[in-house]
């Protein structure tokens, strides 16, 4: 599988940090490019997340590529064999850097968007090069979890398609092509319509931030981890399978148990309640305390499913094949200028 030498990340916030630690964790050389004057220092806290997460799950000690902080978008792109924006989640700002990105990118090189729902042709129509443009939609950390989602619009080709597939397969990432472009994607219109969900339950008191958590990881959570959604429902239905499942569960459907086509209101007595209490549930924590948690327990997910041989674990077991086929390429390259000496 053909691999990126460098890459541009573009925006280092919590996304775009954790695009830098994992391209550099596998060897990429990286320029980083944000207007945030704390950007190194964040970059560098993140890194050091990364690299416990890594060390935690055993994996080869990488050559880590370079990662530069640079001054302008040119020089961050200049040289890259790939570009990843992850801006803040607004079209106006996207579209002005994706502008100046496609100036500078050397031409047939891909430029894709870290956005979490904002359509690739929308973003694409301002670009004097828009057949190379996708989205590259990942999941935090990005340095751990291994979905991408890969969409192009209107004017993408499909070798752009191709080529971003194959660079997110060369850093141990599970591509999923989404071939329909549509608002959101497929992730996210799944999340949307829970946090909806979670949003009229606190609204209509009848849970706190911490007991919807509750329902999710102490339940449902533990299986979609590893099954999914239909894999999980086929399982339920036993020896009938999926049909039984159908049969039983399907006209619950016609029940008012959601409220999926609305939204309560986001009034300052809803945000006040929901950063109440998830402050009682989480706030003796600080932001990267709740990181290193939700890292480790990453980790022993990953672990699990990689020694049951299934869904995500299959990504990890692949990354560690590939890293170390890495050391031990650059190991005997190295032993063999020894020799030569």
């Amino acid at each position: 599988m053909a691999s990126i030498e460098t890459a541009a990340v573009v925006g280092a916030g919590v996304i775009g940090s954790a695009w830098a630690a994992r391209f550099a964790l596998h060897g990429v050389d990286v320029s980083v490019v944000d207007p945030n004057p704390e950007t190194e220092r964040i970059i560098d806290e993140v890194f050091a997340n990364a690299r416990d997460a890594w060390s935690a799950l055993d994996l080869p000690p990488p050559r880590e590529g370079t990662v530069t902080v640079v001054d302008s978008i040119a020089d961050a792109v200049g040289a890259a064999g790939h570009v990843q924006e992850s801006a803040p989640e607004n079209l106006d700002v996207k579209r002005g850097i994706l502008e100046e990105i496609d100036r500078h990118a050397p031409a047939g090189v891909v430029v894709a968007s870290s956005t979490s729902g904002i359509k690739p042709s929308d973003l694409q129509a301002s670009l004097v090069h828009p057949e190379r443009f996708v989205v590259g939609h990942p999941f935090n950390p990005v340095y751990l979890l291994p979905l991408v989602e890969v969409c192009g619009g209107e004017q993408t080709v499909e070798s752009a398609v191709a080529a971003a597939m194959e660079t997110y397969s060369s850093v141990s990432m599970k591509p999923l092509h989404v071939r329909v472009e549509i608002d959101a994607f497929i992730a996210d219109r799944l999340l949307e319509a829970v946090w909806r969900e979670a949003l009229w339950l606190i609204n209509d008191g009848v849970a706190t931030t911490e007991e919807i958590d509750d329902a999710i990881r102490y339940g449902f959570g533990l299986r979609w981890a590893q099954m999914g959604l239909f894999e999980t429902y086929r399982a339920a239905g036993g020896e009938g399978g999926f049909a039984h499942f159908i049969g039983q569960f399907g006209p619950t459907l016609a029940l008012p148990w959601s409220k999926l086509t609305d939204v309560p209101d986001l009034s300052d007595d809803l945000v006040d309640t929901l950063v109440t209490q998830s402050d009682a549930q989480s706030g003796q924590y600080t932001p990267r305390e709740l990181e290193r948690i939700r890292d480790r327990n990453l980790v022993g997910i990953l672990k699990a499913l990689e020694a049951n041989h299934w869904a995500a674990g299959q990504t990890l077991a692949e990354q560690r094949s590939r890293l170390k086929g890495t050391s031990d390429r650059r190991h005997d390259r190295v032993q063999g200028e020894d020799n030569a000496l």
